[in-house]
């Protein structure tokens, strides 16, 4: 049985990974590049990065196909297009990503340390209204918050 970071793995192996200064520098050079926020809805109205489309992970592949009610005009029509993918820390994009390579998207990345790795590298983040987010806010906000349930219980 494989956990979670094996199937993270696994993934990669057909997914590219970007940097967030790749990321800020692709932004620059092509303005049709598509970012696709895989978060919860929730998520993507507490912050995102400016121009973003949500596509939560849960209904990405039908989104990404016509005659579906998750149906994404603007994804299904953005084969041909730079597409990269983001999400909180990494690891939903990469299995997105892998998910639009086997779908037949042609140019899409993921965003290496996701939005956390954004926000530290200081870039910008808006919230569902489209203000600017003060990083420090993003700061706790990225903090991980586990209850003890979710650990792993000792040996």
């Amino acid at each position: 049985m494989k956990n979670f970071l094996e199937l993270i793995k696994d993934c990669l192996s057909d997914v590219r990974e970007i940097m967030p200064w790749d990321l800020e520098e692709r932004l620059a050079a092509n303005p049709d590049l598509l970012l696709v926020d895989v978060r919860e809805p929730d998520e993507f109205a507490a912050m995102h990065i400016d121009g973003s489309l949500n596509v939560p992970r849960g209904i990405l592949e039908s989104a990404c196909e016509w005659d579906y009610e998750e149906t994404v005009p603007d994804l299904v029509r953005a084969r041909d297009r730079e597409v990269v993918v983001v999400c909180r820390s990494g690891y939903r994009s990469i299995m997105a990503a892998h998910a639009m390579n086997l779908l037949g998207y042609g140019d899409v990345s993921s965003l290496q340390t996701g939005l956390r790795g954004w926000k530290d590298y200081e870039q910008p983040l808006v919230d569902a209204a489209g203000e600017s987010v003060d990083l420090d806010d993003a700061d706790r906000y990225f903090t991980p918050r586990l209850r003890p349930d979710q650990m792993r219980p000792a040996d």
